[in-house]
């Protein structure tokens, strides 16, 4: 029967952070990727028991071995030099949100350099665009966190801010008001198309690499039977958000 796990299960620390509506603890899922993770090690034997701290202390801890995982990372290069990582939990949607009164035309990063751009020092974004951003060529401010994000959006004091799809629509249903929201957009065009997520280990403890293949064993059957799929599909933006992306 799915869901039961056999009598040899261990019960799996995993280390993580607050971006709803893919990880929280204000769910009672624990949002969609935590889910998909724990459906995942489920299928492979394993229960997960969530610990929900700050994104850096979590990726710090666990680099030290203090937790037997943390979920969920984009793939930077540091990541995959430090870390064991999962095959892709889900493929992000990176978009640029911006006020509906800025007419946004853009085909290239550079082609943002006019604007004051938001950014979060510990997100992956492309290395492009932090390439862009260290040289100087794209006007920045940051910006703790994406919900200040959208705040300052709204004030004016940024012109735009790079930020995932469906954690923004999710943002703007619980913080704003129809009014605020209608007067943000998204660009159809996608900052990657590649953006993949995924459950990291530390190499350096025995277990690390046997949960790692029984995690990818469990995601791969996940896909196969849909329910990955129907868990994604649970997520929903606003009717009036163009959904059609692009890709870069």
């Amino acid at each position: 029967m799915a869901g039961v796990l056999p009598a040899h299960a261990s019960t799996l620390r995993i280390a993580t952070g607050e971006l709803p509506p893919y990880a929280t603890a204000s769910r009672p899922d624990q949002g969609v990727a935590l889910q998909i993770v724990r459906r995942a090690f489920e299928l492979a034997g394993h229960e997960v028991s969530y610990h929900f701290l700050p994104w850096s202390r979590a990726q710090q801890e666990t680099l030290a071995g203090r937790w037997d995982a943390t979920a969920y990372w984009g793939a930077s290069e540091q990541r995959r030099r430090d870390f064991l990582l999962s095959d892709n939990v889900l493929t992000e949607q990176w978009v640029i949100v911006h006020r509906r009164d800025i007419t946004l035309d853009w085909r290239n990063l550079a082609d943002l350099k006019p604007w004051r751009i938001g950014v979060i020092r510990d997100y992956t974004y492309t290395p492009e665009f932090w390439a862009l951003v260290k040289a100087g060529t794209l006007q920045t401010d940051h910006t703790p966190d994406d919900l200040l994000g959208l705040r300052k959006l709204l004030a004016g004091r940024i012109d735009l801010i790079p930020m995932e799809r469906n954690v923004a629509c999710d943002l703007l249903s619980r913080h704003f008001s129809n009014t605020e929201a209608a007067r943000l957009s998204a660009h159809p065009r996608l900052l990657t198309d590649s953006f993949t997520t995924h459950l990291m280990l530390p190499p350096q403890l025995p277990a690390s690499r046997p949960l790692l293949e029984a995690f990818n064993r469990g995601l791969a059957s996940l896909k196969a039977s849909g329910e990955h799929a129907r868990i994604l599909a649970s997520v929903r933006c606003p009717r009036d958000w163009n959904n059609s992306a692009k890709n870069p």
